[in-house]
């Protein structure tokens, strides 16, 4: 399970969507990244993969960061998201 997380403007929770696939969530990846490079703002509309009524439409002119990491099958330990110095 891969998730696609993105930090938001004035918020202290990022929205987080899975993917099964590596390849779908890079995919998104790509399609965020691309809104942002665009420079003007447009509506980026996310779903749940297990249940596609499930949306979340935001502006990408509001987006700060986006990620892209593996959901691990433990709670604790493993690779953090994100940039850290720990190994």
């Amino acid at each position: 399970m891969y998730v696609v997380e993105l930090s938001i403007k004035l918020s202290p929770l990022p929205i987080a969507v899975q993917r099964k696939e590596l390849a779908d969530a890079q995919a998104l990846y790509a399609s965020v990244r691309s809104a942002l490079e665009s420079g003007s703002p447009r509506v980026l509309e996310l779903s749940c993969e297990k249940e596609p009524e499930k949306k979340v439409s935001l502006l990408s002119s509001e987006v700060v960061a986006v990620q892209v990491y593996e959901k691990s099958a433990t709670g604790t330990g493993g690779k953090r998201p994100g940039f850290s110095f720990d190994s």
